[in-house]
C-alpha cells in the first residue's frame, strides 16, 4: 500500500521519504533541516507540534543541535518559521492523501503557516481509501481533521496553476515503519 500512496503523492508534487525505523527519520530530519538554514541562519526557523507524539522521534532530541527549532508553537512563530514538523494520523493510498486530526490548532499553525511541511507518517497507518478511513472518524474524538494533498495550490486566478499561495510550497511526507506486529487501519464491513 505504501507504493501506492507515495506515486500518488509524489504524482501532486510531494516529497516521500521512507525509513525503517525513527531513528533513521531523526537522522535525516536533522541533516533536512541543517541543509534548510534552519541550524545556523537568522531568521530561518522551524516549529514542530510535538503533540500528539510521534512513535520514535523525539524533538527533545533536536535540543541544541538546532537552534533554529522549537516546540512552542505560536501563530507568531510559525508565521516566521521556514519549516513545519507535524504528525498525521493516515495515509490515503488511492490519493496520496495525508490526513490529519488538527483538533489542536498547534498542529494547523505547523502545517499551514511555514513555507515547508514536514509530515510524519507511520507507514502502518496508510489505508487503501476513504472509505477505509471513515469508521476511524467520529465527531467525539475527531473535531478538526485536515486532509493534506501535496502542496498548496490554486488555479483560480485566470485558471493558471499557482503553488503556495494559501499554504506550504513544499510537502516533505517522511514515512516510518512501525513495530511489525502493527496493522493498518481495516475496512470495517458497511
Amino acid at each position: 500500500m505504501f507504493e501506492s500512496f507515495k506515486s500518488r503523492a509524489e504524482a501532486v508534487s510531494a516529497e516521500v521519504h521512507r525509513f525503517a525505523n525513527g531513528s533513521e527519520a531523526s537522522r535525516f530530519l536533522s541533516d533536512f533541516l541543517v541543509r534548510e538554514g534552519v541550524a545556523d541562519q537568522p531568521g530561518k526557523r522551524a516549529v514542530w507540534s510535538a503533540a500528539p507524539e510521534f512513535p520514535g522521534i523525539d524533538p527533545g532530541s533536536f535540543a541544541g543541535k538546532i537552534p533554529g527549532l522549537t516546540v512552542d508553537v505560536t501563530k507568531e512563530k510559525a508565521a516566521e518559521a521556514k519549516v513545519g514538523i507535524s504528525a498525521v494520523e493516515w495515509g490515503l493510498a488511492d490519493t496520496g492523501t495525508l490526513v490529519q486530526d488538527a483538533s489542536d490548532v498547534k498542529l494547523r499553525l505547523a502545517s499551514t503557516l511555514p513555507e515547508i511541511h514536514v509530515a510524519l507518517l507511520r507507514t502502518g497507518r496508510i489505508v487503501p481509501d476513504l472509505q477505509a478511513l471513515l469508521p476511524s472518524l467520529t465527531p467525539e474524538s475527531s473535531r478538526y481533521i485536515a486532509f493534506i494533498t501535496g502542496p498548496s495550490r490554486t488555479a483560480d486566478i485566470e485558471r493558471v496553476l499557482t503553488i503556495g499561495v494559501h499554504g506550504p510550497v513544499r510537502l516533505v511526507v517522511l514515512a516510518v515503519d512501525g513495530d511489525p506486529a502493527e496493522k493498518p487501519a481495516e475496512r470495517r464491513p458497511s
